[in-house]
């Protein structure tokens, strides 16, 4: 059994060098590209509207506010100033969302968002996203880069083609820290013991985001209150959780895995299905030693047993925000298909490691 096991992980830090680290570059060199494009953009946006400030600055080798959502989709978050005079409100009537309110009506002109106020007091998501986008379709026809990059069209979201390869939405946002969601208040589960206190003090202090982009749970049915509503984003405090062990590693190997065997019709699988799951095993495993490296191997084929548990269930809750769905709106012949694909990948690796080298 321990043989078997340690061929495993043998196989997997291979598998690890030679094909997550080459796929680790290729992005790598991908965002340099596609980063260089779109601070271009952004550059125009400013000088049209100082309000919308580029944030997509780089720090430690690494671009804040860029999420990788497959090697050739990426999403920038751009955060916004001036949140506060705004209560934020997750009464939970929309799964994942929530909302901003004036505090107080007589503040109404102190906010730097005035025009973007519903008569109700709310500051809209969508209104905000809609000047941004005629700004940013604006800055593309402006900018030194127009000859590669095009606006997306038939979205209301704000997304870039870039060199007819890369797709890069830019979402506006709010960073919320400080506080942390009533929709989310359930965690940590009281009988789990990971994380220690010490890393949820850290994980809430990283607190969330709040983007304004199409809601999960709202599609095909938005009234004007949801579309005001802005999707709850916990990008941070996610990364945040999952240091120490090989926990990053099993992470890196499910992308990897995914890109290469699982980049379906319908799309059903991202790269953020296989970060909540890596969140949903280090609670069933939750002592350090189970993120020791000679256990890598347990760790991913729970991951992908779970994986296909949850495709043929054709649900994956979110993991700060269970009440989410992940997989909503996905066809269901996409989720068994994957299913399927899933399975044979999970067989092939627990019962021939050595086809890790041809995987």
């Amino acid at each position: 059994m321990i043989a078997a096991q340690a061929k495993l992980v043998y196989h997997l830090n291979k598998y690890y060098q030679e094909k997550c680290q080459s796929r680790k570059a290729a992005i790598s060199k991908t965002i340099r590209e596609v980063c260089k494009v779109v601070s271009d953009v952004l550059k125009e946006v400013e000088v049209q509207e100082p309000r919308f400030i580029s944030s997509l600055n780089e720090m430690d080798n690494r671009f804040e506010g860029l999420e990788v959502i497959s090697p050739t989709e990426f999403e920038v978050v751009l955060y916004l100033n001036q949140m506060g005079v705004f209560n934020f409100v997750d009464d939970g009537s929309l799964p994942g969302c929530a909302v901003l309110k004036l505090s107080d009506g007589r503040k109404r002109s102190m906010s730097l968002w005035v025009e973007f106020i519903t008569a109700s007091g709310y500051l809209s998501a969508r209104k905000i996203r809609s000047r941004f986008q005629t700004l940013v379709a604006q800055a593309v026809d402006k900018c030194s880069y127009r000859d590669v990059v095009k606006m997306v069209s038939d979205t209301s979201e704000v997304k870039l083609r870039i060199r007819d390869r890369y797709i890069v939405q830019i979402t506006p946002a709010f960073k919320c820290t400080g506080i942390w969601p009533r929709s989310a208040a359930h965690w940590p589960q009281p009988h789990i013991p990971w994380p220690g206190p010490n890393r949820v003090a850290e994980v809430k202090a990283e607190g969330f985001n709040l983007l304004s982009k199409e809601c999960y749970s709202l599609n095909g049915k938005q009234s004007s209150a949801e579309s005001d509503a802005w999707v709850l984003q916990f990008g941070e405090a996610e990364n945040r959780l999952l240091l120490g062990g090989c926990r990053k590693k099993c992470l890196s190997v499910l992308k990897t895995l995914r890109d290469r065997h699982l980049e379906l019709p319908g799309t059903p699988l991202n790269n953020y299905h296989m970060k909540t799951l890596v969140s949903y095993e280090c609670e069933k495993h939750p002592r350090e030693s189970d993120w020791d490296e000679n256990n890598l191997g347990d760790r991913l084929n729970g991951i992908l047993l779970q994986l296909i548990s949850c495709l043929q269930c054709r649900r994956c809750p979110h993991y700060f925000l269970p009440n989410l769905d992940l997989f909503q709106g996905k066809p269901h012949s996409a989720l068994e298909n994957a299913a399927k694909q899933t399975w044979r990948l999970a067989r092939e690796i627990l019962t021939n490691p050595k086809s890790l080298e041809k995987l």
